[in-house]
């Protein structure tokens, strides 16, 4: 009997197991439709309410202006720009003057993988809403140093093809006066200057569009949706299992270093490689600089960056203190070069010896193993040819 009973206990808890499994499953597949609400809306700003009843629209010519207004002063004013030391494709502008438009503030900043999956979303809309009154201004708030620099900026909006308005807030006073704290963040204000609707994080494009457009309507403009032609990544399976970003630098880091030598800010250590690893933390091997938001490689002998990972795809930020002069790293998985079958986008395999290399010639994020590869856990062993290059975080994909 005490058998029957275990056997049933046993059962019992396994079927709760499946049974809490696919309720992750739904959440995770479905949780695009229910976007985040930052403080400066939680004061009515609820995305799904606000968008009740969006389906069919509003015709312009049935616009209640007198309704609308009282309905939008329910909400917050946006803060005003503040503290932006460069305008990019733009001069400077201010959200007092932009009255009767509706305007997209997107916080953002250029070697976040996040941000970049949503810039296609974002360039659609401008491209599509612009001229019928819709303005955004990407608020290019730095996550590291490099990324305060013009010239970098410049040069990530020219290669995104960004054609919108963008706002270094080098300072983070912006980012401040909206109270935010993530990349990438969408702040959606009405003709009248009102905060109406925010989403944190990728995902959420089909109701952020929604709103977009009813926005449009309310300030008289005749607009309807068409179909979204951005082919973004689809939700996986997999990225439940998925390792975290992981950041280098010691100001930066959420976990230590797996070394037992550890950090020493501001110092260099020659670190060795123990016989075996455990995943989601960063190993180093030959003497590495410890700076506060990276890693440098302090030799010209061959230094190695280690990590055990779970994911498909994998990024790293990285760069060169002489980009004039790249640094070469090789890449290997589980001690083989890469194939054409797992290597990222940036990475070259060599005709001759056929192993597989990244050429780190800017600061920015760049693609180590593709999107296309398996998904699993495997070790990356990234390979310093130089004293120059500079790693800064991990981010991953399935």
């Amino acid at each position: 009997m005490e058998n029957e009973n275990a056997k049933k206990k046993t059962r019992s808890i396994l079927l709760i197991i499946v049974i809490a499994a696919i309720i992750g499953i739904i959440w995770y597949l479905e949780r695009d439709a229910a976007p985040s609400n930052s403080s400066i809306s939680s004061t009515g700003s609820n995305g799904n309410s606000e968008n009740a009843g969006l389906e069919g629209g509003i015709a312009s010519s049935d616009v209640d202006t007198s309704a609308i207004d009282a309905e939008s002063s329910k909400y917050p004013a946006a803060p005003e720009l503040a503290g932006i030391v460069h305008w990019i494709n733009s001069e400077p502008l201010k959200i007092s003057d932009l009255g009767g438009k509706v305007v997209i503030v997107d916080f953002w900043t250029y070697s976040c993988i996040n941000c970049i999956r949503t810039l296609p979303y974002l360039k659609e809309w401008h491209e599509k809403y612009a001229d019928d009154g819709l303005v955004i201004i990407g608020v290019h708030t730095p996550e590291f140093k490099f990324e305060k620099e013009n010239a970098n900026v410049e040069n990530a909006v020219k290669q995104f093809g960004i054609k919108y308005p963008v706002a270094m807030d080098n300072n983070y006073a912006t980012w401040k006066a909206y109270a935010n704290h993530f990349w990438p963040h969408k702040f959606l204000i009405d003709k009248n200057g009102r905060v109406r609707y925010d989403h944190v994080g990728e995902g959420g494009y089909a109701e952020t569009e929604d709103m977009i457009v009813k926005l449009l309507k309310e300030a008289g403009k005749q607009v309807e949706k068409t179909e979204s032609k951005v082919e973004g990544e689809g939700p996986s399976i997999g990225v439940i299992f998925q390792t975290q970003e992981l950041y280098a630098g010691y100001s930066f880091a959420r976990v230590d270093l797996g070394n037992t030598e550890g950090y020493s800010p501001d110092n260099v250590l020659d670190y060795e490689m123990p016989s075996s690893i455990l995943a989601d933390r960063i190993y180093f091997a030959g003497k590495w600089k410890n700076n506060d938001d990276n890693m440098q490689h302090a030799e010209t002998e061959d230094g190695q960056v280690i990590l055990r990972y779970t994911a498909k795809s994998v990024h790293i930020v990285a760069s060169s203190t002489n980009v004039s002069e790249p640094s070469l790293l090789e890449a290997k998985l589980n001690g083989e070069s890469l194939t054409e079958k797992n290597a990222g986008k940036d990475v070259f395999i060599d005709k001759e010896d056929g192993k597989s290399y990244v050429r780190v010639d800017q600061s920015r994020l760049y693609n180590v193993i593709g999107t296309q590869a398996d998904y699993g856990t495997f070790a990356l062993a990234l390979i310093s040819k130089d004293e120059k290059f500079m790693i800064y975080t991990y981010t991953f994909g399935s």
